[in-house]
Order: structure tokens, then sequence, then C-alpha cells
């Protein structure tokens, strides 16, 4: 790495980044991208933990090899390159999930393969990925999947136990027989609530985690404010 690109990764505010990643420019709460799969697999924790951690990898990579091949890849085909480095890291990871982990890969189905065409992914190879070095680029990647799996977890675990009072229900199907133990039932003789399950719920669930952001934007603002000190200025008297 020559002096000009340590200079340019070590200008980059890595603290400011993985805020942007988690909450200030949280692709599912702040930019509204890859809605599709996140509503649609949300129905329980095991099933956005699989479909989060896929995206999450997927993010990384691309974002590594889009950051390395920068300098040869001319402007007028980049848009196709970005989604042709996607599809061939989405192609390994849905194939990998489906040697590994068979049930999860049945029931997550699509919205694998669909994670090429998730906006967030080419979004951030455009503005990020393409414009900086390996290490801010795959910190840009982890931030902003770290971001978009904790939505996907916080929605399905809200709509799990809201819809059938329990959490990670279906545990085994990601880790194995032996995982039949983390399954909790938070509420004992429950007779469910249909709509949390249903796609409806899932709007209704993401809603409410856009408003309760909406709401802390608001309280931390408002108590910057107020933290601000008014210094008096003193008038000399001519």
């Amino acid at each position: 790495m020559s002096e000009e690109q340590r200079e340019k990764s070590s200008s980059v505010d890595y603290r400011q980044l993985s805020m942007d990643g988690l909450w200030h420019n949280n692709p599912g709460l702040v930019q509204l991208l890859g809605l599709c799969p996140l509503l649609a697999v949300t129905g329980n924790v095991v099933n956005g933990i699989g479909l989060g951690l896929a995206t999450l990898f997927t993010l990384i990579i691309s974002n590594a090899s889009i950051s390395f091949s920068r300098h040869w890849v001319r402007k007028e085909i980049r848009i196709p390159f970005y989604v042709l480095v996607i599809a061939s890291n989405v192609t390994v990871i849905d194939l990998l999930m489906a040697a590994w982990l068979p049930h999860l890969h049945m029931v997550l189905g699509i919205f694998i393969p669909l994670i090429v065409t998730n906006c967030a992914i080419i979004g951030r190879a455009e503005a990020f990925a393409s414009r900086n070095e390996i290490i801010p680029a795959v910190v840009d990647g982890l931030m902003m999947g770290l971001g978009f799996l904790f939505v996907l977890v916080t929605l399905g675990a809200m709509r799990e136990l809201i819809g059938n009072g329990t959490l990670f229900a279906n545990a085994a199907v990601m880790f194995g027989e032996g995982a039949k133990f983390l399954t909790v039932q938070v509420i004992d003789d429950y007779k469910g609530f249909l709509l949390a399950v249903l796609p409806p719920g899932a709007f209704i669930g993401l809603g409410f985690l856009i408003a309760l952001k909406n709401l802390v934007d608001g309280w931390l603002e408002k108590k910057n404010k107020s933290s601000i000190s008014v210094i008096p200025v003193a008038v000399e008297s001519k």
C-alpha cells in the first residue's frame, strides 16, 4: 500500500462509518432498501438471522472485490460489473447454504438469489466501495450488513413473539438438532395472533420500528440542543 493510499485509508472516520451503517443510514430503517426479503422472511428470528448473514457476507465480499478492482473497470460498464460481482458472490453463498443448511435454504427459497437485486448492495458498491480502499470498503459493508441484520432479527423477533409467543422457534433448522433447546416459549398457552405472521404484520412491525427510531433521534437531538449552553457576551459601555 502506497503512502497516498495509507493517508486516504487513515482519513476515513470509522466511527462515523459504523454509526451510519448501524443507525443513521441503516438500509432497512432509513434508506428503506431491500424491503421485499425483509418483509417476506421475517416471520421468525431464525429466518431473519439466515437471510441477514447471507446479505452481510455478500456486502463484505462484494465491497472488497469492487474496491480492489475499481482502477481497472471502465466507468461505462461499472454497473453491469457490479451486478456480475454481486451475482457471483450470491451464487457461492446460495450453494454453500444448500450444502450445509438445506432446510433453511429451502425455507428462504427464492429470497437468497434475490439478494442480487438488493439496492442496498448495489448502492454501497457505487457510493462507497468504488471510491475507497479495501479496508474502509470492508468496514462499510460490515456495518451496513450488521444494520440490515439487526432490523431482520428485531422484526423477526417481534413478529414471532406476537404471532406465536415464542423466540428462536425452529432453531434446529439453522443450527442443527442440538439447538432445539434454544427455542423459548415466552408466553404459555398462547393461541397466537395470525396478523403478526402475515405480510400486513410485517409492514405494521416495520412501521413501528421506523417510528421508534425517529422518536429516539428526536430525543437525542433535543438533548444535544439543551446541553449547549449560551455564553453571554459582555457589551462594553461607551
